[in-house]
This record gives C-alpha cells, structure tokens and sequence, in this order.
C-alpha cells in the first residue's frame, strides 16, 4: 500500500492513493487552515469506521442474511495533550434489512472488532472502544 502527500497552501495537502484517488485534507482556521476539507484525524476515524462497516456487511451477505442498509455513527475522544491520540471511540452500527437476527448482526460485529477490522484493531491499543448496534426491519 503506499500515498503520497502534497502540501497545497495554507495548511491544506492533498494525498493521491495508490490506487489514483485524490483525498483532501485542511486544518482548522485557528492552526492556518482554511476549513475547506476534513482534518486528517477526522479522516482516520471516518476510515476506521469505513472499514468496520465494510467488514460488517460483507460478514451478513456471507451469511446470506438480507442486509438492505448500514451506518455506522462514531464517537471519538482525543488525549487533551500532544500526541492527541483517540482514547476512546464508541461505535454504534444501525444496520437495516429483512429478518436480521440480532445474534447474527452481534456475531458480524464482534468479528469484525476481534478479527478482521485492521484499523479498529490498531486504534484499539490506544483507545477503549465499545461498541453497540441496532437492527431495523425493513
């Protein structure tokens, strides 16, 4: 996996992924930002969360469970001091579809906390992070 990161102005970067998509990022006004994209910190949580649910649902079509919708609403908190790592992130999956079983959306998610989430695994040496769900009928 590789990325490169440019300096565009200001505080903004822009980083091209090594499969050619571009993600831009910008700090906050008070750090000499410009607030016209996410903070890089916001970008790992969105791609922690991104991974989680990714895991998720392919976990329940696997499982040839009806799955018709999933989101994933986080919650972070970062160490007041430098680094100001995350020390707590609370996930909360909202996942649709038509006879889910809560063991089998409770199953997917645990699998994906202990065993396949690489993002969410590594943050977790960090952070304390929960997790929570619910199931909607469709």
């Amino acid at each position: 996996m590789e990325c490169t990161v440019r300096w565009h102005d200001g505080m903004s970067f822009v980083a091209e992924t090594g499969s050619g998509h571009l993600i831009c990022m910008d700090g906050a006004p008070e750090a000499g930002g410009r607030n016209l994209a996410p903070r890089p910190m916001e970008l790992l949580l969105a791609g922690t969360g991104g991974c989680t649910a990714f895991d998720v649902v392919l976990i329940l079509k696997r499982g040839r469970h009806e799955v018709t919708g999933c989101e994933l609403k986080l919650q972070a908190d970062r160490a007041e001091t430098d680094p100001k790592v995350f020390t707590r992130i609370n996930m909360h999956f909202v996942v649709s579809g038509r006879n889910l079983k809560p063991d089998a959306v409770a199953r997917a998610v645990n699998l994906s906390a202990e065993k396949y989430c690489s993002a969410s695994i590594m943050l977790g040496k960090t952070a304390e992070i929960t997790h929570s769900f619910e199931v909607i009928e469709v």
